[in-house]
C-alpha cells in the first residue's frame, strides 16, 4: 500500500443485482495530496444498502457514483499527510471515502474523531454513526412513539432495524420486528428483547400482524408506528394492519433496489381509511443534531440498554463479496456490515 491505490471502480450501471459486472478491481497511483488538501487512508468502510441507489444513473439526494470513478461509501480514515492547517497527520476521520485505500479530502469534507475509551472505533460508522443516527431520529422525530404504542420494524435484524426497535423498547412501546429466518427472530426476541418478530419467509406477514396487533374497525389497536426499510409486499401487509393516526417513517425499501422494470407499488388505500402519515427522511437532515443522539445512544449502550451487531469483513478485495451479501433474502448477516481495509496503526 505504499505506492498503490487498491480500488473498486464502477464501470457500468448495474441491473438488478449483478454487481460483479457492474464493479472492478483496479489498482491505482496512490494520490498525493495538493496544497490546501489532505490525504486519508481508509481503516473501516461502512457497506450499506444506500450504496446501490448510488449506482444508479437516477436523481437522488446525491450525485450518483461516476462511471470509471472509484465507488464511494463511509468510511473511518486516519490522516496520512496533510497540506492545510484544518487536518494533522494522525487524525482520525470520518466522512464519504470510497472503496479504495486513499481518499485525498479538502476542509469541512470529513469529521474529526475523539476516541472513546472502551469503545471499538467501529462504533463511529455502526451505533453512534450514521447507522445509530438513522434510527435515532427516524423513530423519535419521523416516527413521534409514545409510551403503550406497536411499533413495527421491517429488516429488523439489520443495522438500523436492530437499533430502532430498542430504543422503540427504551420507549416504552411494544415492538414487533419483521426478519428473515428463524435464527434472526429469536435474536430480536431474546438478544435484542423486542416483544416479537415475524418470519417473512414462513410466516403470512399480514395474519401475524392481525393476530399480534389487531386492528378494530373504530380506529383502536394495530400498528401505531412502522419503521420502513423494506417497502414491497412486506411494507403492504403492514399498511393493512395500521391503527388510526398512525406514523410511518421511511427509511428504505430495499426490496425494490435491485428490481428491474415496474417496482411493486404501495397499497395506500389503508393509509387513506386510517388517516395515517408518511415520512420520508434523509439522516442528512439531521447530521447537525448529531451531538444529540450521540449523547443518547452511547448512554443506551453503556447500560446495556442498546445492543448492538457488527460483522467486520477484512481485506478491501472482499468488499464486493460482502457487499451482495446485504441483499440475500434470509442471509445469517445481522447488524452493521463493515469491512477493515486496514490497521490504525
Amino acid at each position: 500500500m505504499d505506492a498503490i491505490n487498491r480500488q473498486w471502480t464502477l464501470v457500468k450501471r448495474p441491473e438488478g443485482d449483478d454487481f460483479a459486472a457492474a464493479l472492478k478491481w483496479q489498482e491505482t497511483a496512490k494520490p498525493v495530496p495538493a496544497d490546501g488538501q489532505a490525504l486519508v487512508r481508509t481503516i473501516y468502510l461502512s457497506l450499506d444498502p444506500a450504496n446501490r441507489l448510488w449506482m444508479k444513473d437516477e436523481p437522488s439526494y446525491m450525485p450518483p457514483v461516476p462511471l470509471d470513478g472509484p465507488m464511494y461509501g463511509g468510511i473511518i480514515g486516519v490522516v496520512e499527510a496533510s497540506h492545510t492547517p484544518d487536518y494533522a497527520v494522525g487524525d482520525i476521520v470520518t466522512g464519504l471515502g470510497g472503496w479504495s485505500d486513499y481518499k485525498v479530502i479538502v476542509p469541512g469534507e470529513m469529521s474529526k474523531i475523539s476516541p472513546i475509551p472502551g469503545v471499538p472505533l467501529t462504533a463511529f460508522i455502526s451505533v453512534l454513526g450514521a447507522t445509530g443516527l438513522t434510527a435515532y431520529f427516524g423513530l423519535l422525530d419521523v416516527g413521534k412513539p409514545k409510551a403503550g404504542e406497536t411499533v413495527v420494524v421491517s429488516a429488523a435484524a439489520g443495522a438500523v432495524g436492530s437499533i430502532v426497535g430498542q430504543i422503540a423498547k427504551i420507549k416504552g412501546c411494544h415492538v414487533i420486528g419483521i426478519a428473515g429466518s428463524a435464527a434472526k427472530c429469536a435474536k430480536l426476541t431474546g438478544e435484542w428483547g423486542f416483544d416479537a418478530a415475524i418470519n417473512y419467509r414462513t410466516e403470512d406477514v399480514r395474519a401475524r400482524l392481525a393476530e399480534l396487533a389487531p386492528a378494530r374497525a373504530d380506529g383502536g389497536g394495530g400498528v401505531d408506528v412502522y419503521f420502513e426499510n423494506v417497502g414491497g409486499e412486506i411494507g403492504n401487509a403492514v399498511y393493512e394492519n395500521l391503527a388510526m393516526r398512525a406514523r410511518v417513517a421511511l427509511c428504505g425499501m430495499i426490496s425494490q433496489y435491485n428490481v428491474v422494470g415496474q417496482q411493486t407499488g404501495a397499497d395506500l388505500s389503508k393509509i387513506l381509511m386510517r388517516r395515517a402519515t408518511i415520512e420520508g427522511f434523509l439522516i442528512l437532515d439531521y447530521f447537525s443534531r448529531a451531538g444529540e443522539a450521540v449523547a443518547d445512544l452511547a448512554k443506551w449502550v453503556a447500560a446495556g440498554q442498546i445492543r448492538y451487531d457488527e460483522d467486520v469483513i477484512d481485506g478491501l478485495e472482499n468488499t464486493l463479496s460482502a457487499f451482495e451479501r446485504l441483499f440475500k433474502p434470509g442471509g445469517e448477516h445481522t447488524g452493521k456490515l463493515i469491512v477493515k481495509v486496514s490497521a490504525l496503526d
